[in-house]
């Protein structure tokens, strides 16, 4: 039997055997995810998939399936590949970023009475343990320019209860890490990275997601590269905990310990800063393992051609001086270029932000900020948090997200989908201030 990174049946070449797949998957339902990932209609394309689907039957009937679908040698290969192009000795593939999250959290352990440090703009996935197990939410204001965790506010919210800071690289641009980090070590804190934007992102030389205690990515839809629809990838620093958190992933299976006797292996906790936890079931699929595989291979050329959107959006929004293009960054800040953040100068443009939007709307071009003030969420207000009072201390937030930004997208798009987009902003701005 072959090594898996966990047990679920395959005992290999025996007389009789115990496959680890219960139901496999035939010709007929591979065609459904071709045409699936594959979409198309007419009579050419019903014609191409039906010569595809002959040439599958006839593959079908001389190959062999899988013998594992879920966590082994695919989920190895692509962790494998994270490491060779982050320069970490150990990532840890899961079902998803949150799954990373919630790892790094329960190492910690946060609980009711702690605080952890988060920015006010940003996903509520960042958020979601610390505010479901009762734990004290502190939200830093954002840096007006970036959008991500402003160092300063963060060094006047901390407090002797302060558990853990979690700076976000909102849309791929690096946070000021090192002001960040040096307050952590200063004060005994644990530093969660969310990379979910961040993946091939770099700051000082190093990529970002190994800088922090933790780190987690995303391989959501929506990201840069994604791992069929979902996944994570988590990375840590913390001493030995590597293979920690892979059992982490699956329940705290343990086989380099003594099995229970007369069994094949024991479940421990898995340790903790303080004390042990208990592991729940993150697993992800050999598909999303290969899939990941595949998409680091061309991450860069990914982020380069996103690059070139944005370097050509800049060139076009320098003719008006109300609107303030995204940063590109320098040789110390790389980002991946995930979203393109559109701002403009309230006294410069004749209006807000919100006034801009419609008028992209109805040009139908597509933004969307990413993301709202988080503690303005009704499960944060319901959790006993008092909005109002909140933004009172995270000005630069209230400022940015009502009367200054919004994304525009960098992917998918044609040369004169980009032109039309830029027309369509400058086009906007130029009736703001005309007053129309």
């Amino acid at each position: 039997m072959g090594k898996s990174t966990d047990f679920r049946y395959n005992t290999g070449a025996t007389k009789v055997p115990w496959a680890a797949v219960g139901e496999n998957y035939n010709a007929a339902d591979l065609m459904e995810v071709i045409s699936f990932l594959m979409q198309g209609d007419g009579p050419e394309y019903d014609a191409a998939l039906e010569a595809v689907y002959e040439q599958i039957k006839k593959l079908d009937a001389i190959s062999t399936p899988p013998g594992k679908l879920t966590t082994d040698k695919q989920v190895a290969l692509a962790e494998e590949a994270c490491n060779e192009y982050l320069g970490t000795e150990t990532s840890t593939f899961l079902t998803n970023c949150t799954a990373g999250f919630e790892i790094a959290y329960k190492y910690a352990g946060i609980k009711e009475g702690d605080e952890v440090i988060v920015p006010a703009i940003t996903f509520v996935a960042t958020m979601a343990y610390p505010l479901a197990v009762g734990a004290k939410l502190v939200f830093a204001d954002v840096n007006p320019r970036t959008l991500n965790m402003d160092p300063e506010d963060v060094a006047r919210k901390i407090t002797p209860k302060t558990k853990m800071i979690v700076p976000v690289h909102i849309g791929g641009y690096p946070v000021d890490l090192e002001p960040i980090m040096k307050l952590a070590k200063e004060n005994n804190i644990l530093v969660l990275e969310d990379a979910a934007h961040g993946f091939g992102a770099e700051y000082k030389g190093k990529k970002v997601g190994t800088i922090g205690d933790f780190a987690a990515f995303s391989f959501h839809e929506v990201k840069n590269i994604t791992s069929f629809g979902e996944g994570g990838i988590a990375t840590t620093n913390i001493p030995g905990f590597g293979d920690d958190m892979k059992r982490a992933r699956f329940l705290g299976l343990n086989f380099g310990t003594e099995p229970i006797k007369d069994w094949l292996y024991n479940v421990t906790p898995i340790p903790g800063k303080e004390k042990p936890f208990v592991a729940l079931n993150y697993s992800p699929t050999e598909i999303q393992g290969l899939g990941l595989k595949l998409q680091v291979a061309r991450n860069d050329a990914i982020i380069e051609e996103r690059r070139k959107a944005a370097e050509y959006l800049n060139s076009r929004f320098a003719e008006n001086p109300a609107i303030i293009c995204q940063d590109m960054g320098n040789d110390d800040i790389k980002p991946t270029f995930h979203l393109y953040l559109l701002q403009i100068d309230p006294s410069l443009a004749g209006g807000d932000i919100q006034i801009l939007k419609k008028k992209l709307e109805e040009k139908s071009v597509t933004q969307i900020p990413h993301f709202g003030p988080i503690y303005r969420f009704k499960v944060v207000q319901d959790m006993g948090y008092d909005s109002d009072e909140i933004a009172k201390t995270c000005p630069n937030c209230e400022e940015v997200f009502h009367k200054r930004f919004t994304h525009l997208p960098l992917y998918g798009l044609s040369q004169e989908q980009l032109e039309y987009m830029a027309d369509a902003v400058l086009e906007s701005v130029a009736e703001m201030q005309a007053g129309k």
